[in-house]
């Protein structure tokens, strides 16, 4: 990954938004700019140069990983430790200055703490998500790491898909699914898996339980995997038992709906125009007020990124962004269906990373 030129465009942003310095707290979003993979660390921007800073613990790990910032170590919370840096320096103190921080993810007594340090030489403010911006397009070696999160995803449910059986828990079909990502090489899962079987196929997010798969009616597996820090998610509606069908004219549907969505993937079309292609099938098929959740989400470091795709969201998509489209249709006490893919935004459209069939399965 290049950091460093993540990091420079970082600083040249910094002027346009009327910001000093900028204090990188987020972890995904200090992985992003400098690679650091550990659990405590932040990052100190500004023009002239920048400084990361993290504890003891981390001292070998932060000179394997770190590029493009100098390393700091300190006895205390990073984030603490860099706002007394900035309050204890002599430079750039003539006239009033201003420390943007990430305010979606700092929490109110941490940004207490640190304007209390620095007054009254600097202000303290939220600043724009430049860094969470820049992460929505991807480059070709994330978008490569994203490819192969998703091809091993695609690959296991393949083999674990004859666990599914009437009378097996869900939870025994989950952890079989979570011990072969494991042996693939995968770092962990990306959230907990779900599977969701019967009537509780209607509940979007059914983590598995410890209830038995019935004889008949759908099972919703939704499951990602995570592989060089990058997710993947992925969701596969199967049928055990004959479907009636009301039922396979149900899984149709969302199939549909998914497919309009897809096909609405190009540069320049906006999230939400995504999202209501894919509602008008399933108004079309009478099943839109059935679809409670948005059509899709970005992912990448983090299982949820923006953009998010939902209705009345003006976010344009660009060539490089790697988004999910995932619509479902969920009757309460009766049974639901949700089918999703990773699609990455082309120039001229879009590619669905590691489609495979989603004609219904019938086990």
């Amino acid at each position: 990954m290049d950091y460093p030129s993540r990091l420079r465009k970082l600083q040249a942003a910094l002027p346009e938004n009327k910001l000093d310095l900028l204090l990188v707290t987020h972890l995904p979003n200090v992985r992003y700019l400098c690679g650091f993979t550990g659990s405590a660390g932040a990052l100190l921007v500004s023009e002239r140069g920048v400084s990361f800073f993290t504890d003891g613990r981390y001292i070998a790990q932060a000179r394997a990983e770190v590029r493009g910032a100098r390393i700091v170590i300190a006895r205390k919370a990073p984030f603490l430790a860099a706002a007394e840096s900035v309050a204890g320096s002599r430079k750039g103190v003539a006239g009033k200055k201003v420390l943007g921080l990430e305010g979606e993810t700092v929490p109110v007594v941490s940004r207490d703490r640190i304007a209390a340090l620095l007054k009254p030489k600097f202000t303290v403010r939220s600043a724009p998500p430049l860094v969470d911006h820049a992460r929505m397009v991807k480059d070709a070696e994330e978008i490569g790491c994203i490819r192969r999160a998703v091809e091993m995803g695609a690959g296991l449910f393949a083999i674990i898909r004859g666990k599914i059986r009437p009378g097996t828990k869900e939870v025994e079909v989950a952890a079989a699914m979570e011990y072969a990502a494991r042996r693939a090489g995968a770092e962990g899962m990306s959230f907990s898996t779900i599977v969701a079987s019967g009537q509780r196929s209607a509940v979007v997010h059914g983590r598995a339980s410890d209830a038995a798969i019935p004889r008949r009616g759908f099972v919703v597996c939704d499951f990602g995997v995570i592989l060089a820090g990058y997710c993947s998610d992925r969701t596969r509606t199967v049928h055990v038992g004959r479907p009636v069908p009301e039922a396979r004219q149900m899984y149709d549907a969302v199939l549909e709906a998914q497919q309009a969505a897809i096909a609405a993937v190009r540069p320049g079309v906006t999230t939400g125009e995504v999202d209501g292609a894919a509602r008008q099938v399933l108004r079309k098929w009478k099943l839109a007020r059935y679809f409670t959740h948005s059509t899709g989400h970005g992912l990448g470091l983090e299982i949820h990124e923006a953009p998010r795709l939902a209705a009345a969201q003006s976010q344009s998509l660009e060539p490089g962004m790697v988004i999910t489209i995932e619509p479902g249709a969920y009757i309460p006490g009766k049974w639901g269906v949700r089918i999703e893919d990773v699609v990455v935004v082309t120039p001229s459209g879009c590619e669905v990373l590691a489609p495979w069939d989603k004609e219904l399965t019938v086990i």
